[in-house]
């Protein structure tokens, strides 16, 4: 049955929010733009005028591939060269999707991205269903083809590993930004100790090159540890000019709802640094230079106004 416009209409109105729920459950920006693009093609091929709520018929199908596409990436990942960080999206991206609880802006947040690759498959799609969009669980069940009350044991248990790993604090733009800057500031001191002072005793920085950039395959761990890395990556050098093709700038911004660096170089993102923040200090350092994972920070940040870099670097 040929596809009316209105059918298309209809598809494109719900796009938003099933990019933002691929995003969640795949931590990965392009695979989710390409589970959305297979649901269309789902949809152009069904029989439309017969799918009672489009909607949940819609959340069912992509669900349904991202779970498939869930358990080949676990395969994926075990062969994955260094460490393995989601997809940086920055801040205004429709794709971060409702942020108007404290859960779902926390769902989407680095830290708990990074927790979710600990749960199965089907606890994943339950959290993020329920705890970022809200579905009863009735309707969770109808989609993942389970009972309602294995959708609240489902839900129970991916609370507790997500909260036996979480510590996160929440902070406002402003915050943000003196948070940044105030790290800026001792990053480029050429001294460890006041970076020492910012962040929390048992802080990490984790770097994803995918075998493309250098990245260290293990994480710095321990402030101190933390703190000569970060003193040596903003030290300038000719090495590091002619590694990157030139001297970028630092942006100080939001990625995935927490404060973060982005560092661009010819209008090319090349890198965003998202700090995850406690209220003991910076607790985590998550750096994205995987040129393969930058792809649509670099498409958004061209298309919004940015202001002015904080420095140039190398």
């Amino acid at each position: 049955m040929a596809m009316t416009m209105n059918d298309v209409d209809r598809f494109e109105a719900a796009r938003p929010r099933l990019e933002a729920i691929a995003y969640r459950l795949l931590g990965s920006a392009s695979e989710a733009e390409d589970a959305v693009q297979e649901t269309f093609l789902r949809w152009q091929a069904a029989h439309v005028d017969q799918i009672e709520v489009p909607e949940a018929w819609l959340t069912k199908v992509l669900t349904n591939l991202c779970l498939n596409q869930l358990t080949s990436a676990r395969a994926r990942r075990e062969t994955y060269v260094g460490q393995w960080l989601p997809e940086p999206v920055l801040a205004g991206d429709p794709m971060l999707g409702p942020a108007d609880t404290a859960e779902q802006r926390e769902s989407v947040s680095f830290a708990v991205l990074a927790l979710l690759e600990r749960l199965s498959p089907n606890e994943r799609a339950v959290y993020v269903l329920r705890e970022a969009f809200d579905y009863p669980h009735r309707e969770i069940a109808e989609i993942l083809d389970i009972t309602e009350a294995a959708s609240q044991q489902i839900l129970h248990r991916a609370k507790k590993h997500i909260a036996d790993g979480k510590a996160r604090t929440e902070v406002d733009e402003a915050a943000a930004r003196r948070i940044v800057d105030e790290f800026l500031a001792a990053a480029t001191s050429g001294r460890t100790e006041p970076l020492v002072r910012l962040l929390t005793q048992d802080a990490i920085s984790v770097g994803d090159g995918g075998g493309k950039v250098p990245a260290r395959a293990k994480a710095f761990e321990g402030a101190l540890a933390v703190a000569k890395f970060m003193r040596g990556l903003f030290k300038p050098g000719k090495a590091k000019r002619a590694l990157v093709g030139g001297s970028p700038d630092v942006y100080a911004t939001t990625a995935n709802g927490d404060p973060a660096l982005v560092v661009v170089l010819d209008g090319r993102v090349i890198g965003v640094m998202c700090l995850e923040v406690t209220a003991e200090g910076i607790a985590a350092f998550r750096n994205q230079v995987n040129p393969d994972k930058l792809e649509r920070a670099t498409r958004r940040w061209v298309a919004t106004e940015h202001g002015d870099p904080l420095l140039r670097i190398f």
